[in-house]
């Protein structure tokens, strides 16, 4: 090993600095608030222990299991009236070990309900002033009733299945358990009324327009079954609007009843396109299939308008099959102009799709499906080939929510066809972010009941990569990057939660759940694993975890695994705590090389570890302006003035050994003090007086011996002029006014 004189003085100031650590910080840790000073240990507590279903390196164990739940249904929608009608066969196959005593599904319509406790839960006061729309609305008006109406559940021999319903769940109460291997059949019948999303609020229902015409988004819109698996059991946690779906996955054939002059997209292979479609339209299609570079309209804006005041009296029914999904959603009017596009994957070729009525135009037309393609590009390069046969992007007004294979966007221009960038780019933001669901959580299929953040943090970090990927302009994205998430986390810790914790407990919810993990993950892509074992370690959870139901333990598990980066200590701090990022310099001292013992001078007590840097004739390091300091050692080391560092390399190296030594001038001790409490990696920028820099990386364990404060000594040819900590706002730093020597007094606004 070669040994260089910054490597010495390097070994000479740890020595001295370790000692100082081992001794001396507990008291001084608990004194200034740092009371937790082993945050590397590692997370036996707070993960659960590794089994036969979930290992101990984060992928499906040889036990591991899932239910699956096979649907046929048959679905009316009464426009008119504004109802659903439907009817349902579920085929539930018990794959685990043990027998069920009963079954469990979710009614999230139920929420809707006169008799929902959800509203009763909000907090709620009165406004200063409301319009009298909303006055009528919350004082006047009768609730609006959109709960399920069950009106039988039957076997498969048509007898009559006991059941009790508990708000917006539905238990089964079955004559005899049900064994592993063995299957249920249950035959329900149910309707309900649609809500206007726009005045009712909710995931789905219809948005009315001035012309009499209605735009449905449809979802949840039958009873489905709750996931059963090792780690909970049954997920019958109640629906009370915040905390997503919990679903196993399944086949689904499909019939859907709408009057024949409507457009409709779902969930599935479109099975009938003959029976609904014109043959024009057809042709269209199939020039669509082949169609890379640019959507191809299937219904025109011309044929669109035309049915606008149709309202016929006719039916038509769409017919789709869908495999191994594990929801279902459709969307439909008379108004919509439908666009496709084809995109090649590695290993085929799907369709983006974009629905839309005239008023989303030009935008939609213009841009949506692009979008579409360039997030199934984006996402499948970072995980897996997209597997389903389409991606559907649906123009809904105030919406923003995802199902497989189709998804409701937001983002129109005004009435007479313009837009800001604000709106196209948060139509592009919301139609890669809804997208990308069908990769988390529809695929890499993930407890929203629980964890929001593992399918929307998760998401919204893939969503930053494929905004940065973008290649018209550069993407004014919200949330990804670091410097973004300092408002929400340098806030008051009372509107904090960490983001190991149940959705319906957020306060700041888009923060918590979204941006807070989408930055962590960027941070440890960017600044703490690199991009290469991030990226490896990622691809290498979701395809583990594809189809199948992932807990945290089992993605924070599995990039540590597939990495060899132990990152509990990072877990701990972004995702099991509200601490913040805060790191400063406290103190900058310069050091001059001397033959002679300052004043004051006391050797250093010899150990193991600093034997070689403490024995032997001495070198001294004096401080500028210490005591016994001299004004004459103000200048650039020269090797051939301090004797016995002269001595010993002319002694220790050949000539050609002598030439290849560092040659450093100054010297500089650099303190960083760490008031947050995360532990993150130190990223300083020296800039130099001829204006160049140099930048430097130390891990965040240099903070494992001592959680307040650290020394580095940096050993340059030329004299540094500046100092800064997180020169690129990497790390989320909530104050960087510590974070520059010499310090620099911010101007007030008097000044």
């Amino acid at each position: 090993m070669k040994t260089t004189i910054t490597s010495f003085f390097f070994l000479l100031a740890i020595s001295t600095s370790i000692i100082a650590q081992e001794t001396k910080e507990t008291p001084k840790l608990k004194e200034q608030g740092h009371n937790d000073v082993n945050k590397f240990r590692q997370m036996y507590e707070e993960f659960a222990t590794p089994n036969m279903y979930r290992t101990a390196s984060g992928a499906p164990g040889p036990e591991y299991y899932q239910q699956q739940a096979d649907y046929k249904m048959d679905i009316e929608l009464d426009d008119k009236n504004t109802k659903l009608y439907g009817t349902e066969t579920i085929t539930y196959t018990n794959n685990a070990k043990e027998s069920l005593e009963y079954l469990w599904l979710q009614l999230d319509q139920n929420m809707m309900a006169k008799t929902s406790k959800t509203p009763l839960v909000r907090d709620t006061k009165i406004d200063p002033s409301l319009s009298a729309a909303g006055f009528s609305r919350t004082f006047l008006e009768e609730k609006f009733d959109g709960g399920f109406k069950i009106e039988y559940v039957k076997d498969a021999l048509g007898k009559p299945v006991s059941y009790t319903i508990n708000e917006t769940m539905m238990r089964i109460n079955l004559e005899k358990p049900l064994a592993k291997g063995q299957k249920m059949i249950l035959n329900i019948k149910w309707w309900y009324n649609v809500n206007d999303y726009m005045i009712d609020g909710g995931r789905s229902g219809f948005e009315q327009f001035k012309d009499g015409n209605r735009l449905y988004v449809l979802a949840q819109f039958y009873p489905r079954m709750a996931v059963y698996n090792d780690v909970e059991g049954w997920q019958n946690m109640q629906f009370w609007g915040s905390g997503e779906f919990a679903l196993p996955f399944g086949n689904y054939e499909v019939n859907i009843t709408v009057p024949a002059d409507h457009v409709m997209e779902g969930t599935g292979n479109l099975m009938n396109r003959a029976e609904v479609f014109s043959p024009e339209q057809v042709q269209r299609y199939t020039k669509a299939q082949t169609s890379y570079d640019n959507p191809v309209i299937i219904v025109t804006q011309a044929e669109a308008v035309a049915k606008e005041n149709s309202f016929s009296d006719k039916k038509k029914t769409w017919k789709f099959k869908a495999e191994n999904v594990r929801d279902f959603g459709i969307s439909t009017s008379r108004k919509y102009i439908l666009d496709m596009m084809a995109v090649k994957m590695a290993s085929k070729t799907v369709m983006a799709v974009s629905l839309y009525p005239k008023e989303g135009n030009p935008l939609w037309e213009k841009f949506s499906t692009m979008a579409v393609a360039h997030t199934l590009k984006s996402y499948s390069s970072h995980t897996f080939d997209y597997p389903y046969p389409k991606a559907v992007s649906v123009n809904a007004q105030d919406q923003g929510m995802e199902y497989p294979m189709i998804c409701w966007n937001f983002g129109r221009p005004d009435a007479d066809g313009k837009y800001s960038d604000d709106v196209k780019y948060g139509m592009f933001g919301v139609i890669i972010h809804e997208v990308g669901h069908n990769y988390f959580p529809m695929i890499v299929n993930s407890d929203e009941r629980q964890w929001t953040w593992m399918d929307e943090g998760l998401n919204t970090f893939m969503q930053y990569m494929a905004e940065t990927e973008w290649t018209e302009s550069k993407f004014p994205s919200r949330r990804g990057p670091a410097k973004n998430i300092v408002p929400y986390m340098s806030g008051a810790q009372s509107g904090l939660e960490p983001i190991m914790s149940n959705s319906e407990v957020l306060k700041q919810f888009g923060n918590n759940a979204y941006g807070k993990p989408a930055t962590a993950l960027n941070i440890l892509r960017e600044t703490i694993m690199g991009r290469e074992l991030f990226d490896y370690a990622f691809k290498t959870y979701a395809n583990r975890w594809k189809f199948k139901h992932p807990t945290p333990e089992d993605f924070f598990r599995t990039m540590e695994d597939a990495s060899a980066v132990d990152l509990d200590w990072f877990w701990r701090g972004w995702f099991y705590s509200t601490d913040y990022n805060d790191i400063g310099i406290k103190e900058v001292k310069q050091f001059f090389v001397s033959n002679d013992e300052p004043k004051g001078y006391k050797a250093p007590e010899i150990t193991r570890r600093n034997r070689f840097a403490a024995t032997g004739p001495k070198v001294y390091m004096v401080a500028d302006g210490s005591e016994g300091y001299k004004p004459e050692l103000n200048k650039p080391l020269n090797i051939k003035e301090v004797k016995t560092l002269d001595e010993y390399v002319t002694t220790k190296f050949s000539e050609a050994e002598r030439s290849k030594l560092e040659t450093p001038n100054y010297f500089y001790e650099v303190t960083f003090n760490k008031p947050g409490g995360l532990v993150m990696p130190i990223i300083v920028e020296l800039t130099f007086e001829d204006g160049t820099t140099q930048n430097y990386t130390f891990p965040a364990q240099i903070w494992r011996m001592n959680d307040l404060e650290v020394s580095r000594t940096f050993a340059t040819k030329k004299v540094v002029k500046k100092i800064l900590v997180d020169p690129k706002l990497e790390t989320a730093d909530v104050d960087v006014t510590n974070n520059t020597w010499p310090k620099q007094v911010e101007k007030s606004k008097f000044d």
